[in-house]
């Protein structure tokens, strides 16, 4: 399996200066790298692949731009790759990506790559090529073969996320059972079993004192030393911010992958609930994807089946002992009431238990079939969890 680290760095002040020089040349060789397969597009009409540009910059880079080699060379390779992918992705249609944009100092997030043996792991410390070795908040907590690693940047702090093959095969699951959980606002989630996840509300807590770090930097002077001093206490307060957010999200998704053998959750249109400017600021802050990637990955490490339910499955308005179905059900509505048979429950734990069901049948009817024999249609509306990415081991 693939996974990642990301460990907090404590460099001095001469590795900062390195890392700094090292953002700046990955951002000049990559806006270099985007200038040139344009100017090769226009002129010649070549669409040129990321192993052309790295040569061509090879070429030049010791008389044009020597201070290129005082920092490591994947810092540039791995950008000018990355220019490439970025116009390749333009050029597909399919695709419907927007023209490449250069990046500019200080907008841009500063972060560089580190390709395989430029970066090797030393209890406390972390060796990087062409540097020597940086103090870390903690060991790397997994074993395995060294694939590459980014530094990067957030707010006035340095991490290094780490990809490593672990070389072992996903394990079996720690508990066997079926889970169905409701993800929403007022909960981060809710399971079939009754356990509720709260939801912190990072932004929401530290809502006052953005505001006011906010005010304090839009009124000072631009370009003074004040103004970048408040800009480094504003970036702070969203650290923070986006760290209770991911505390939560993680613990809560560990447990839920942790105590059952198949777990069924919605498919949520997180983008369509954003365009209700009532819900939108409740919906961001919630980080409801972020919530659902999680579980997906992190099933497949635990070797749980993750599955999702059908868009349009009415899990809020099912009722989950005779399964009648209402017409409509407000959001105000906390408490689910069926009419048919009286059943009173809380509206997102009646929700987890008919999600919970979805993942009985499906159950039911691939041990029907034969476990392998058919895929995840047997069940209607409900299937397996893609995972796109895998996910990381946060510290």
């Amino acid at each position: 399996m693939i996974k990642a680290h990301k460990i907090r760095l404590y460099p001095n002040n001469k590795q900062v200066t390195y890392f700094k020089k090292a953002c700046g040349v990955k951002r000049f060789a990559y806006n270099w790298a985007l200038e040139e397969s344009r100017r090769l597009y226009e002129e010649e009409g070549v669409r040129t692949s990321g192993f052309d540009l790295s040569n061509r910059l090879n070429a030049v880079k010791h008389e044009e731009f020597p201070w290129m080699l005082e920092v490591t060379k994947w810092a540039v390779q791995m950008a000018v790759y990355a220019a490439h992918e970025a116009f390749k992705n333009w050029w597909n249609p399919k695709l419907n990506h927007r023209a490449p944009k250069f990046k500019k100092k200080g907008k841009s997030k500063d972060s560089f790559h580190l390709g395989l043996n430029a970066v090797k792991a030393d209890g406390k410390r972390i060796y990087i090529s062409r540097l020597g070795y940086v103090r870390t908040a903690q060991e790397l907590r997994l074993s395995g073969r060294l694939l590459f690693a980014t530094v990067s940047r957030t707010a006035d702090k340095w991490f290094i996320s780490i990809t490593i093959d672990t070389l072992t095969e996903p394990g079996e699951p720690e508990v066997q059972g079926l889970l169905g959980v409701d993800v929403g606002i007022k909960s981060l989630a809710v399971t079939s079993d009754g356990e509720v996840f709260e939801n912190p509300k990072a932004l929401k807590r530290c809502e006052k004192k953005l505001r006011k770090l906010h005010k304090s930097f839009s009124r000072k002077k631009k370009g003074s030393n004040n103004r970048e001093k408040a800009k480094v206490k504003l970036a702070r307060q969203h650290y923070k911010v986006a760290c209770i957010r991911a505390d939560a999200q993680h613990k809560a998704t560990t447990a839920i992958t942790k105590s059952c053998s198949t777990v069924c959750v919605e498919t949520l249109n997180v983008a369509g609930m954003m365009k209700n400017h009532k819900l939108a600021k409740a919906v961001s802050d919630a980080a409801m994807s972020e919530f659902l990637r999680q579980v997906g990955y992190k099933a497949k490490w635990n070797g749980v089946t993750a599955l999702k339910a059908d868009r349009f499955y009415p899990s809020s308005k099912t009722c989950s002992a005779c399964g009648a179905v209402k017409d409509t059900l407000t959001l105000n509505e906390r408490t689910y009431r069926c009419e048919e048979c009286g059943l009173v429950l809380d509206r997102d734990l009646n929700a987890a238990l008919n999600l919970k069901q979805l993942a009985v049948g499906y159950t039911e009817s691939i041990n029907a079939c034969g476990d392998g024999s058919s895929g995840p249609d047997l069940v209607s509306g409900v299937k397996l969890l893609s995972v796109k990415q895998e996910g990381g081991v946060r510290d």
